[in-house]
């Protein structure tokens, strides 16, 4: 109930009690909850972003889609207590912030599984080696050289892209103007070592060689190290000293679980997907189906294309909305294999595989720590999981224990569970571990990626200036869109 004041044309002040459904009272009455900065996604961007904040004693919440924190982080709790990841999982050197997060929330790393022979499945044959190649399956010396030459060429290129403002490398428009397929053709002659880019690059980009320009692509690889250490392909693809290197303690999402319990649930509204944003006087509104809140900052913690489903008013700059439609995302999904016990370690085999067929084409050993049970992972990428989008849970199934027995035997038959997550048909992903840039994109529309509308800023993977579609691009986006916020105080 509200009771109003109003003067009749006829007669002196009457009294009018009128029912109004108290939400509509609190907006009129702008009772509405206010803080300094308003954090759209709760991945470890979002959650990086507020911690910093937090420790400046300013006030934010975050409001996250999903009924969870993490985003493309994500635990499976199997029988028993134990995990497995279905979303980002890996770690590495030179990449500082997620270890430093990991540190800080103490959870050690573990080595990935490494010992033993490696698996290559090529032409309807098996072949077991021990890698002395860094990732590189034995192939013809003529192949060998060629993939030599070339991982030589394209991480000189990579060296020499800007890696603050990558459209102002030199030769910025020629490189953006083609395609990584256009490059790789031209350098690339041997149908084994052609074969064999045509799984790395998926593995590392979750697109096929043709989707992204090779501007983008020297960039994310440019991205892989730190001012010690420069990015490189090899780094990429590699596991020990490699982006594979080490796993977390008890799952990755721990990062944004133990991380967010640090920040408060009274500051985090799950299930709480953004319709709006709207700039009111001095402050901006955001608003979703049930919440409303009032800040003075607004932090955009998502991927460029899932942010466009916001309305904005005023609009976002036409250039900003261009680059948030053009930048589609990677097709990504992960499946594993659950065994009693890991029985390929005493065939002599590390679990690591690559193979030219099927829907999986790089696996790795994903059994825990204490070795209390087995399991197998192995990446869906790209045009393999675009295939999948459509097909039942039971068929990708079938096809992820096709392409485990390829490279593992007959035994695969015996797991006891097999795990799949299609990250193209989560609803607040549609896909990952990013969104990428087609050619054209980067030169004319990149300098928008980090680039804050009034006192709107982006964080994201997709915007940091390392490790670009990895965990620790994300924590170090949202430490860079804190220290922006905070130089306005």
């Amino acid at each position: 109930m509200r009771i109003i004041y109003c003067r009749s044309s006829f007669s002196a002040m009457h009294l009018f009690v009128i029912a109004i459904p108290l939400c509509h009272v609190l907006v009129a009455e702008c009772f509405i909850p206010k803080v300094d900065v308003a954090i759209i996604g709760g991945g470890l961007s979002g959650l990086s972003t507020a911690k910093d904040l937090a420790a400046a004693n300013k006030s934010f919440v975050i409001l996250e889609a999903r009924d969870r924190v993490g985003g493309r982080v994500l635990n499976f709790n199997l029988t028993g207590k134990n995990i497995q990841e279905l979303g980002g999982e890996y770690v590495g050197p030179t990449q500082n912030r997620v270890l430093a997060l990991a540190a800080e929330l103490g959870l050690p790393t573990y080595k990935t599984y490494t010992t033993g022979n490696s698996t290559f499945y090529r032409n309807n044959t098996v072949h077991h080696y021990q890698d002395t190649l860094g990732g590189i399956p034995p192939v013809g010396i003529g192949s060998l050289i060629e993939l030599a030459f070339f991982m030589n060429d394209i991480n000189t290129l990579a060296s020499k892209v800007d890696l603050e403002a990558p459209w102002n490398t030199p030769n910025a428009t020629a490189l953006d103007s083609m395609t990584l397929e256009t490059y790789v053709s031209s350098r690339l002659s041997t149908a084994d070592s052609r074969v064999l880019l045509d799984i790395a690059i998926p593995a590392i980009l979750s697109t096929e060689l043709r989707e992204p320009s090779l501007l983008y692509a020297l960039w994310c690889i440019a991205a892989a190290g730190d001012k010690t250490g420069p990015g490189t392909i090899n780094r990429l693809i590699g596991v020990e000293g490699g982006a594979q290197d080490s796993r977390v303690s008890g799952g990755t999402q721990l990062l944004a679980t133990l991380l967010a319990e640090r920040l408060g649930s009274q500051n985090i509204y799950l299930n709480t997907p953004v319709r709006k944003v709207q700039l009111k006087k001095s402050r901006y509104l955001v608003s979703s189906d049930e919440v409303n809140i009032s800040a003075r900052h607004v932090v955009v913690a998502m991927s460029p294309p899932l942010a466009s489903h916001i309305i904005f008013d005023p609009l976002l700059p036409a250039g900003r909305d261009q680059l948030n439609q053009r930048m589609p995302m990677g097709a990504l999904g992960k499946a594993i294999a659950i065994f009693p016990t890991a029985w390929w370690r005493d065939e002599g085999l590390n679990g690591e595989g690559v193979s030219d067929i099927g829907a999986i084409r790089v696996t790795y050993d994903n059994s825990p720590a204490d070795d209390s049970f087995g399991a197998i992972m192995g990446f869906i990428e790209a045009d393999e999981m675009r295939k999948l989008d459509t097909a039942s849970e039971e068929e990708v199934k079938r096809q992820v224990k096709q392409s485990f027995a390829n490279l593992f035997g007959p035994r695969v038959e015996n797991a006891t569970d097999i795990l799949v997550q299609r990250w193209d048909l989560e609803e607040f992903s549609r896909g990952g571990p990013s969104a990428f840039m087609p050619p054209g994109v980067l030169t004319q529309y990149g300098s928008y990626l980090r680039t804050p509308v009034g006192r709107i800023h982006f964080a994201g993977t997709e915007t940091s200036l390392r490790w670009i579609g990895y965990m620790d691009g994300a924590i170090s986006s949202g430490e860079r869109v804190a220290g922006e916020i905070l130089k306005t105080w």
